[in-house]
């Protein structure tokens, strides 16, 4: 189900940009998610969703952004993404990520974006007119393979449509690459997967793999997953249990040995395994007011 909600406030700010993504301010237009991905954190207590599959809507989110990014007395890279995908299946007829980044575009901010869906691809032109800025789009792509990925992430567009949309921006000219994370135990972490995602990457003009692997396996999240993972893969579940108990977190099994492989195929296709962030202009004078010293 669809529900609407009147926020209080849009963006949320952290005192430095995160180490992994750039991010300065988070904005969440929808909380919730259509994707279903089997392993998603988000379904976790502590994000205070009661049910996932239900999608709530901020319907006053763009009167915020307008209020609100004026204020911004530091210039930053606004995130969206992290919590529910900006490009949800009904982003198509709500339009609530292409009016914020029109609004962005505006005030001139920077922008990543954290998405599966070739959806993103609507809203190039605003996505360029940013990038005079910044602009980064981020494709979360956990497997190579379609048929898998159908599985581990039902209502998200298949992961060669992912590919497709990443190199359709890259020719437009704009910063892309992928979040290869989660990689799923028993499931993923296997060095075939690994190299054929570098591989396809590359080939669809990604700069940057941000890589972690393992996945998150906590409260809600965990009980969730288990149940698809008796659905889906039969007989997984023990092993899980064996492995990693009650741990918050679940390493790949040969976590190690996957980054050298991994960080061997980035080389040799000289993708970066981290992404370039936003770096502000100096204050005007700076540089003078330097040389006085």
């Amino acid at each position: 189900m669809i529900h609407e909600v009147t926020a209080k406030t849009l963006l949320s700010s952290s005192k430095q940009p995160d180490p992994w993504f750039g991010i300065k301010y988070t904005m969440n237009l929808y909380r919730g998610c259509q994707h279903q991905c089997i392993y998603c954190d988000s379904r976790s207590e502590c994000y205070q969703i009661e049910n996932f599959a239900d999608v709530i809507v901020k319907a006053n989110a763009i009167d915020l952004l307008k209020q609100e990014l004026p204020r911004k007395r530091v210039k930053g890279t606004i995130g969206t993404g992290s919590m529910s995908d900006p490009y949800l299946p009904l982003e198509a007829a709500r339009r609530l990520t292409a009016q914020a980044l029109e609004v962005i575009a505006e005030h001139q901010f920077p922008i990543h974006a954290l998405t599966k869906s070739d959806l993103v691809l609507r809203d190039i032109e605003t996505l360029r007119v940013i990038s005079r800025v910044y602009a980064a789009i981020s494709f979360t792509i956990t497997t190579a393979d379609d048929e898998l990925g159908k599985q581990v992430e039902p209502g998200a567009p298949l992961v060669s449509r992912r590919f497709a949309a990443m190199a359709q921006l890259a020719e437009a000219g704009l910063l892309t690459g992928v979040l290869l994370m989660p990689v799923l135990p028993f499931i993923e972490d296997n060095p075939a997967n690994i190299t054929a995602i570098v591989t396809r990457a590359k080939d669809c003009g990604a700069t940057y793999i941000v890589a972690s692997f393992g996945m998150t396996l906590r409260d809600r999240q965990r009980a969730h997953y288990y149940a698809q993972l008796d659905r889906l893969f039969p007989g997984l579940r023990p092993q899980y249990e064996r492995q990693y108990g009650t741990k918050y977190s679940a390493a790949a099994r040969n976590a190690r040995q996957l980054e050298q492989i991994f960080r061997e195929a980035c080389e040799r296709h000289g993708i970066a395994t981290r992404m370039p962030f936003y770096e502000p202009a100096p204050p005007l004078g700076s540089a003078a007011q330097l040389a006085l010293f």
